[in-house]
């Protein structure tokens, strides 16, 4: 069970949570759905991505959504989770030869989408995490 009750507003638990102030939750959710569409990346990238930093991040519900599978991954793909691991591990302090990798793969605008969606998913798995958020099955 999470450590506070659940609103009435929102459509997942999580959002819930957040409704408790709903424009919060309206906002998050909005920038939630532009972050994980098709955009400079594509939501097949960044859904691995967001499964990577879940396995870290401590939120269960994220967690259950599944582990990363490397099925899925490209080039780019194995890339990108490659950089999720690094911020996991150094979180601001990434070294700027992380970049330059990133440049060999990813042009600027790549680069600026895929730090944004690290750092929102980082944030919305913590809060999770923070919330004690429960997959719906095990709550």
């Amino acid at each position: 069970m999470a450590r506070i009750v659940e609103s009435n507003f929102g459509e997942t638990p999580f959002q819930r949570l957040l409704g408790h102030n709903q424009d919060v939750m309206v906002r998050w959710s909005q920038l939630g759905d532009v972050l994980e569409k098709d955009g400079k990346l594509t939501a097949k990238l960044k859904e691995q991505v967001r499964r990577t930093l879940a396995q870290r991040n401590g939120c269960e519900y994220c967690k259950a959504k599944g582990k990363p599978d490397p099925a899925q991954f490209d080039e780019k793909t194995s890339v990108a989770v490659g950089f999720a691991e690094v911020f996991l591990y150094q979180k601001g302090e990434i070294a700027d030869s992380t970049f330059d990798v990133l440049k060999e793969y990813f042009n600027e605008e790549e680069i600026s989408e895929l730090c944004a969606f690290i750092s929102f998913t980082t944030a919305s798995q913590y809060f999770g995490a923070m919330m004690k958020l429960k997959p719906e099955n095990k709550q």
